[in-house]
């Protein structure tokens, strides 16, 4: 995995204090709520409100209109259509319209168009099939808002369109009857980033007359598609999933207990988090690998032996999605470690044969999470185009990038940190060029991946009402993250398995204090440390019961070597980057004899080093990011290490002198060097 720099929110202690006591709440909660920027009375009280009252649907723009179209083509009998999406917001906004339109006698149905055979969005070939299937009045949830001829196409064949989306509007809006976006500027609203789901939300609140009888009924299927869309979890998607989190514990619908039942969380205490990681995936699991139509129907299920069947059928959609992610993950990683210079890009683009559409996405946020850099995976599946999608680092806008580059597409579309996008094959190279000058242009010096610190913890506080206390902050989500404390300078007693080797267990110690950090993931042959080092841990907090008995839980989310220089190490790897994007000519990435020494001698005492490059480079803490890298080319060069992935030292009987190794010579050339 990349190396991440640690960022430590600050925050106002005295204004934390003040908080705490007018609030009569932990002083830890009100410091992590100012660190977060929710100083103010009103803000803190709404936050830690435990109801909510929602804002009146109709001062959304086009509400009366889109209620009145609805209530007259109920009252007439005539057909509607549910047009959603393949999603898990999607899939849950045509649940929830479907389910509350059949309860008030409406004459309706839904459709969904298939991922991998339709793509995103409405057409015209979906249209003619409602048309011929006597389809009056269309309602689309989670897409519309750029259907401008799809729109014109519903009306010439006498057909009306209602459009409730909430993804961003162009430059004019498609023709329909009503037109329902959070983000229209004719809203009288404060709170604009709702979800598919919650702008669906708000509209049968509005047909009912009441937001909290609704809430009552569907705040399950709001919270899972606003969980899934990563909306900011706070004002009204805080309310919709605090609710949520409690209707789907207490199992009221059908087809959500049989997924949780295979999900294995029938008997824990959910969280939004355990929502994001276990129901979410399997949801969109299905529009991925089959059609969400099979999420669909589980959910509007009623009969439990009907969802057991259906909800076990999503399970293997999703295993299938897990084992396809991991095999397109492999096949992207051999290409890169086959062409190295793939990965020196600023932006990584790699293209494969008839990569799975429905999971190109999930393998491109791996290979972001693997080398810290914007990733594009595209598949190439008729010979002539590739489709692909992106995915970003904070602070790199993927989606403008990819805009730079507009006449080698066929079709983009996105956000900053996620696009897709139609190519020719024949335009890659040219378009993996161009996005990396764009990147090189305007990105003097890139981001890099960061871990958010709420603040330094001290192990005297790791106990059970820590845990309590932070259940003030749930539900959890896209701004309002899971708290994450740092604990600096701990020692590590013992490294042991556990779960079948696949994790592991620290048992730590700091002035007399010992506690236990879990590290998922990460098995004890991998892990870099071992008893006696001191290390700086990055964990989260909750608590598990055993034996009727609370016990506190640290999840690592972070581990490095006490002591590391983020700042020295990043700029040392930009300065890296741009040498061999030909950008500078600096002698500090030239590593002397001195230098490879310490680098070999080091190598030799460990015979092989199977922890990563960048764990040695904290390791030696005496060369250069640049000296590091040159340095081990030359060694490989020279036959003194085998080095793909892991370093292993090899047996060498004659001299061998570095300096004629092919790299350095290069460099000494470029650097005029004797």
């Amino acid at each position: 995995m990349a190396y991440k720099k640690w960022i430590t929110a600050g925050a106002d202690k005295e204004k934390a204090s003040e908080l705490s006591e007018k609030f009569n709440i932990d002083p830890f909660i009100a410091l992590m709520l100012v660190s977060r920027g929710i100083e103010s009375d009103a803000d803190v009280a709404d936050f830690l409100a435990s109801s909510y009252e929602f804002s009146d649907p109709f001062l959304l723009a086009d509400m009366d209109k889109a209620v009145s179209r609805i209530e007259r083509a109920v009252d007439y009998g005539e057909k509607i259509t549910v047009y959603g999406d393949y999603d898990c917001d999607g899939v849950t906004a045509t649940v929830l319209l479907y389910t509350f339109l059949s309860n008030i006698g409406a004459a309706v149905d839904y459709y969904i168009p298939s991922r991998l055979d339709e793509g995103y969005g409405m057409h015209k070939a979906a249209v003619d099939k409602l048309y011929h299937n006597g389809t009056k009045l269309i309602i689309t949830v989670d897409n519309g808002i750029s259907a401008i001829e799809e729109a014109e196409y519903i009306y010439s064949l006498g057909m009306q369109l209602v459009i409730t989306d909430h993804h961003q509007i162009g430059s004019r809006l498609p023709r329909a009857e009503a037109v329902v976006n959070p983000h229209r500027a004719e809203n009288n609203i404060d709170f604009h980033d709702l979800a598919g789901v919650g702008t669906v939300f708000k509209l049968v609140c509005a047909l009912y007359g009441d937001s909290e009888d609704m809430l009552y009924q569907f705040a399950d299927l709001a919270a899972i598609g606003t969980i899934a869309d990563v909306v900011p979890l706070i004002k009204e998607n805080r309310a919709i999933v605090k609710a949520g989190t409690e209707m789907i514990q207490a199992g009221a619908r059908t087809g959500i207990r049989a997924l949780k039942k295979v999900a294995g969380m029938q008997d824990k205490m959910l969280s939004s988090t355990d929502i994001a990681f276990s129901l979410c995936p399997r949801i969109n699991a299905a529009g991925r690998m089959d059609h969400a139509l099979r999420a669909a129907e589980l959910l509007l299920c009623e009969k439990e032996e009907d969802a057991a069947f259906k909800a076990e059928q999503i399970n293997i959609n999703n295993a299938h999605r897990q084992e396809t992610e991991h095999n397109i993950f492999e096949d992207v990683q051999l290409k890169i470690s086959e062409n190295p210079d793939i990965a020196k890009n600023r932006i990584i683009v790699v293209s494969g044969k008839n990569y799975h559409m429905g999971v190109v996405g999930i393998a491109a946020a791996k290979i972001l999470e693997e080398y810290g850099k914007p990733a594009i995976i595209l598949s190439e599946s008729d010979g002539e185009t590739a489709n692909g999608s992106a995915r970003s680092i904070e602070g790199f806008n993927i989606y403008e990038a990819i805009s730079s580059c507009a006449d080698l597409l066929i079709h983009f579309g996105g956000h900053p940190k996620a696009a897709g996008m139609c190519i020719r094959t024949s335009d890659i190279d040219e378009f993996r060029k161009r996005i990396n000058e764009y990147a090189l242009e305007k990105y003097p010096v890139m981001p890099v991946p960061a871990i958010h610190i709420d603040f330094k913890l001290s192990p005297k506080f790791l106990n059970v009402e820590l845990a309590d206390s932070l259940a003030e902050l749930e539900p959890y989500g896209e701004s309002n993250p899971a708290a994450v404390f740092a604990l600096m300078n701990i020692t590590i007693q013992s490294v042991v398995p556990i779960g079948n080797g696949k994790h592991i267990r620290l048992e730590c110690e700091k002035k007399g204090v010992r506690f236990k950090i879990v590290k998922f993931g990460c098995s004890a042959d991998d892990f870099p440390f071992s008893a006696g080092d001191a290390v700086d841990a990055a964990v989260k907090v909750s608590k598990n019961l055993y034996n009727d008995r609370e016990y506190l839980s640290l999840q690592a989310a972070d581990i490095k070597r006490h002591g590391n220089n983020d700042e020295k190490y990043f700029a040392e790897k930009e300065e890296y980057e741009l040498f061999m994007l030909g950008r500078n000519n600096s002698s500090s990435v030239f590593p002397g004899r001195q230098e490879c020494s310490v680098i070999y001698k080091f190598l030799r005492t460990k015979t092989t080093w199977h922890y990563g490059f960048d764990e040695l480079y904290f390791a030696l803490n005496a060369v250069t990011y640049g000296q590091l890298k040159f340095a081990l080319e030359a060694f490989e060069e020279s036959g003194l290490i085998a080095y793909n992935n892991d370093i292993t030292v090899c047996s060498v009987n004659a001299k061998v002198d570095l300096m004629n190794a092919p790299v350095m010579k290069t460099l000494k050339g470029r650097l005029n060097l004797e």
